[in-house]
């Protein structure tokens, strides 16, 4: 069996509070793109990872996908895989690649072995892999707060618009990011501002982790003001960063020389 985890974007973020627990509460509108990973399963002997593509850092055991794959074996009896992970979502991006690898190595093992799991019950598992694994069970665009996990679905719809994302050089760290972020309240939800036209979110809809993180790396602040030169209805960085996307009516004829190789549009061309 194959199946294509793809990435999201972030529709603004507002890390609003710091929990007792040490992590954060946010508000963001999680929204897939076709920007994807592939992931084969098949049976084996015995259990087998491999991954190709983009090199990912640290142990096997650590990676997302046979996380999911642990954790479905201490509920269920299962036989032995060979998993195939292609990596083409880039790492340290804010695009959600591996928490939506170890989703669909859920979602896969329901289908495959007849587990009879509802959407719900893989909700429940996915959150015990990452805040943000839940989203990429149901995959469709949806507010997120809590620490990612409590999502509502939301009726938006950006079809009319090229996706542009652009990844530099670099990554950013999660946890970085959250140390120098200042939580507060925002003047105006993601909730809010989402139900506006796209054109009024340029002055409204904030990723708090922006200020920071574009403080640090100046090139991916960059990213953001050349997108938005370029005739970008509305541009942000996506997560913690570190890459940058823009909603366009239509492509920019030099977008390949401004950013040679280090960009994905979607729909694809």
């Amino acid at each position: 069996m194959i199946s294509f985890p793809n990435a999201k974007i972030n529709l603004g973020l507002h890390v609003v509070e710091r929990r007792s627990d040490g992590y954060h509460n946010l508000e963001s509108l999680f929204y897939p793109v076709e920007l994807c990973d592939i992931l084969e399963v098949i049976p084996g002997e015995r259990f087998g990872f491999q991954s190709t593509g983009l090199t990912i850092e640290g142990p096997e055991e650590e990676n997302l996908v046979v996380r999911a794959w642990r954790l479905l074996q201490k509920r269920f009896d299962l036989p032995p895989v060979r998993i195939h992970l292609h990596k083409v979502i880039p790492i340290g991006a804010g695009l959600g690649g591996g928490s939506s690898d170890g989703a669909f190595m859920l979602k896969m093992a329901n289908d495959l072995f007849m587990l009879g799991m509802t959407e719900a019950k893989l909700e429940e598992m996915a959150a015990a892999l990452g805040a943000d694994c839940p989203f990429f069970i149901g995959n469709r665009a949806a507010l997120a707060t809590g620490t990612g996990n409590i999502l509502q679905p939301v009726d938006l719809d950006l079809s009319g618009y090229k996706i542009v994302i652009v990844k530099p050089p670099l990554a950013v760290s999660t946890g970085m990011a959250y140390k120098v972020v200042t939580p507060r309240r925002p003047d105006h939800t993601v909730a809010e501002v989402v139900t506006r036209p796209v054109e009024e979110w340029k002055e409204l809809l904030v990723n708090d982790f922006e200020e920071h993180v574009f403080a640090m790396f100046p090139e991916i602040g960059t990213i953001r003001e050349e997108l938005c030169r370029l005739g970008a209805v509305y541009a942000s960085m996506s997560g913690s960063g570190s890459s940058v996307y823009g909603l366009f009516r239509e492509i920019p004829s030099c977008l390949a020389d401004k950013f040679p190789g280090d960009y994905f549009v979607f729909p694809r061309l």
